[in-house]
Order: C-alpha cells, then structure tokens, then sequence
C-alpha cells in the first residue's frame, strides 16, 4: 500500500496499523498514481493545542475517509504519544468508513493489549471504566475488553506487590529434537547441532555466575526464575543440573517463589530430567503438546504421539510438582475445530492447573509460510477459541495473562488459564513489563524497566548459540549495562 504523510512523519504507527488491519499489505513510500489499487493519505494539521488527523484509504475498490480531532497536553512526550493514538485510531476509523468489519482488539496493534487496563486500574479507575475506556479509546470489542480487565486486574495486582530492585531472571536454551513448522525462532535442531550443546552450557554457566555476582552487588531481588526455549529437557540431567545449580549458588534466591522449567516435548522428557527439576526445588514444569491429535502432530513436525502425552503426562504426576501447565495451539496445519475440541478436552483430562491456549501465528521463516501449508480460516480459529474460553471458565479456570502476536490467525491473541492459586508470576511480569527480566543465553533479551513508567531500556544477547559461546565479552556487556541501570536509580 502507497502511504503519503502530509504534516506528519509518524511512519512506525502507520505501519504498526497497515500491519494489523491489512495483513500482508508492505508500506510503500511514492506519490499516489492515478489507477495504484492500495493506498493511503495521512493528514495531521495541529494548532496550538488541538491536533486534526484525516486519512483517505483505497483498498481495491473500496475507498474510506475520516477525520479525528484531539486535544494535546503535558510533556512532549506524552504529546507524542497522544499524536500517535490519533493517528492510529483514525487510520482504523478510516478503515471502518469503508465498510471492513471489526477486529476483536480494535486499533491496538502492540504485544499486550491489557496496558491500558492495568494504567487505568493503577489511576483509581473501576474496571467498568477501564473497560469502558478500551472499547471507546481504542475499539476493543466488548468480549475481548472484558477479557483485557481480568488479565489486567492480575497484573495491577502483581505490580502493588513489586519493589524497586525486584526482578525476574530467564535462562535461554535454544534448542529443540526438530523445529516445528509453525516456528521462527533463532533454535538449533540438537540432531544437526549436537556438538553446540556443551559449550553452550558452559558459556551459559559462566555468564550465569557473572550475573548473580552483579545482582547481589546492586541488592537485586529475584522474585521469578523462568527457563525457556527451544526446548530445555533436549539438555541431558547432568547439563540441567549444572544451570540450575548455577542459579541457584550465584543468586539470592530468598525471594524467589517461583522456579518454571519449559520441560517442552514429551520426546525429551525422562524420569532422570525430573528428578534433576524435583530435587531443585522447580515448583511449575510445563509439557506443550500443542495438539493431542496424530494427525496434526506429523503435520507440524512433531515426531511424538498422543499416546506418549499421555505417558508423559502419568510420568510428570509421581512428582508431584505444585503447578503443571499445558499448551495448546488453534489453528495449526490440518487440525480442525472438532480436533481442537477433543484436545483440549484431553487436556482437562489431567486435572493441570494451568493450560496456555494460543493463536497461530503465521511467522516469516516458518514452514507453514515457505512450504504453503493449509491452516484453518480466521472463522474457525475463532470457533475453536471461543469453545476453549467456555470449556475453560466451565472447568474453573480464568484468563490470567494475554499477549498477541504479529501475523496471528484471525488477529486474536494467546490467553494463559488457571485455576485459583495457579498463576505464573513470571509471565505476568514479562507479559506486562512490570519489572526488569534480566536473560541469560543466546538470542536473550534483557528488558530494564523504571518502576512506575512506561519506558523501557533493552540490550539483547547474540542471536546464535555459536556466537554466544565465542563471544562472551557481548554478555558481559549486557550485564554492565544492567548495573549501570540500577546504579541510577
């Protein structure tokens, strides 16, 4: 689509918007032609303290315009961000004007669609207000605004119990058995790239300590531990055992009150891995099938059955880990809403505490895209989510964190479900950006965040596990630019 910006240069909103209401559609910066079949004008005209937006769009045959007004007051940066909500609303309401129906998150094109909520709640706002405020500010659907005000509800509450120098740590291991057709993520495939793990450990073990180190001279809290990937349980029990005895010696962990351990795969999960997570104190393991159908299974690479879910499943109970979490996916190749039905049924079946229902996300990279797999249509996605919301509230669970993706089928998001006394601290933090995640491992990404703020500093590991392990000096780097963070506050 041909995009013209008159009075205004607000290119990363714009794009942010087209992204989300015209999947597929890439921003082109030429004069519009007479006959060009995409395109928009966007006008900002500001006097004083009032800002008029106006956009005119054609999209193949279909043309829509409208014009916003808005008051602009305080800082200059809240005047930025007060330009920048104008100009994506009235790109979404030019949008509307030309007849194209709703989407379930209105204008909000960011990762968590819950902020707003939370900043409300914060300011004394009820959440008949709150929710009130997205409908009308950013034309949330009813439904999904209503789903916003408990997700944000939790993280308003996790952030009253956060101090200044509280923070989450994540360890990242970037491997997986074989990589899924639905999956971008910078991962090796450990049957091509076997000979990466033990170094890898190493290099993970040594910026671990450097970090404790740094953590305890600043008087950091670490309330949340989180290991992730790839998937974790592809390293051997003694490669486990040495990260997490890593943490648990180089860091104060009197506050944290959370270890999770992505366990992933049922292909990777032993009696020996778990007796390493038991005797480490893990407290949240989590077993992702993303699907109890075969057929799919095969369809999106997976190279375990149903059946071994199961076995792994009865296995993972005889340890008795306080928090299970599952995940599923709707939308994946070949499945179909009365498959999704029956595996989330299934999953009810063994009674976790926690079960994590995503959205597809058609991710560039992946072989879903680059292969021309055949995925459900939006209709059906929204079918199958909207039974998982029923099944689950039936069941008794409710939404705790929800964050959305780029490129997601149907433009819905991922919701995580518990059950009272379930939640995972620590994906409230991250999903929220509550308190600063201080990551550790290759493709890592540390978030530093000023308590109370909206502003937010990153440094980001190497991408690739060799890297990582040639480079150290790079998370060093990162680690002094943490210290140097908290030295200012």
């Amino acid at each position: 689509m041909k995009l013209e910006f008159h009075g205004h240069d607000e290119r990363y909103v714009v794009e942010q918007s087209l992204m989300n209401l015209f999947p597929g559609e890439l921003p082109v910066y030429e004069p519009i032609a007479p006959g060009d079949g995409a395109w928009a004008k966007i006008t900002c005209d500001e006097a004083g303290d009032y800002l008029v937006v106006t956009t005119d769009l054609f999209f193949h045959g279909q043309s829509g315009v409208y014009t916003y007004g808005a008051p602009l007051s305080g800082t200059d940066f809240d005047r930025e961000g007060q330009r920048r909500h104008a100009v994506g609303a009235c790109f979404y309401l030019a949008r509307r004007e030309m007849g194209l129906p709703d989407l379930p998150w209105g204008m909000l094109t960011g990762v968590r669609p819950d902020k707003p909520v939370t900043w409300a709640l914060e300011q004394g706002k009820t959440p008949r207000e709150a929710q009130a405020f997205l409908e009308s500010e950013y034309f949330v659907t009813p439904e999904r605004a209503a789903l916003a005000v408990e997700t944000g509800a939790v993280a308003a509450q996790a952030a009253a119990g956060l101090g200044e120098r509280d923070i989450a740590v994540y360890v990242g291991i970037p491997f997986c058995p074989t990589r899924c057709a639905y999956c971008s993520f910078v991962s090796q495939s450990v049957e091509k790239s076997f000979s990466l793990v033990p170094p890898y450990v190493d290099a993970l073990v040594d910026e671990i300590r450097a970090g404790g180190a740094m953590a305890r001279e600043q008087d950091l809290r670490v309330r949340a531990f989180y290991m992730g990937g790839g998937t974790p349980t592809t390293l051997t029990a003694e490669q486990m055992d040495r990260v997490l005895t890593a943490f648990e010696t180089a860091f104060d962990t009197r506050w944290c009150s959370e270890i999770t351990v992505e366990a992933g795969r049922p292909d990777t999960i032993t009696a020996e891995k778990l007796e390493v997570l038991k005797r480490h104190g893990v407290t949240r393991v989590s077993v992702n099938p993303q699907t109890m159908e075969d057929h799919v299974l095969r369809a999106i690479g997976r190279r375990h059955s149903a059946a071994e879910i199961e076995t792994t499943m009865a296995l993972v109970a005889k340890y008795g880990f306080p928090h299970v979490n599952m995940d599923l996916i709707a939308g994946l190749p070949e499945d179909t809403e009365a498959g999704f039905r029956r595996s989330l049924e299934r999953c009810l079946d063994f009674g976790t505490d926690n079960i994590t229902v995503h959205t597809l996300a058609l991710k560039k990279g992946s072989r879903i895209l680059t292969e021309g797999l055949a995925v459900p249509e939006a209709e059906a996605v929204a079918a199958m989510l909207d039974f998982a919301e029923g099944a689950l509230r039936g069941a008794g669970y409710g939404p705790y964190y929800l964050y959305r993706q780029k490129y997601m089928s149907g433009s819905f998001e991922n919701i995580g479900w518990t059950r009272p006394g379930g939640v995972c601290w620590y994906n409230v933090y991250i999903m929220s950006e509550l308190c600063s995640i201080l990551s550790f491992g290759a493709g890592g990404s540390t978030k530093m965040v000023v308590p109370g703020t909206n502003r937010i500093q990153r440094v980001f590991n190497l991408k690739y596990p060799k890297e990582y392990t040639e480079r150290p000096e790079k998370a060093l780097a990162n680690l002094e630019a943490f210290a140097a963070f908290y030295d200012q506050l």
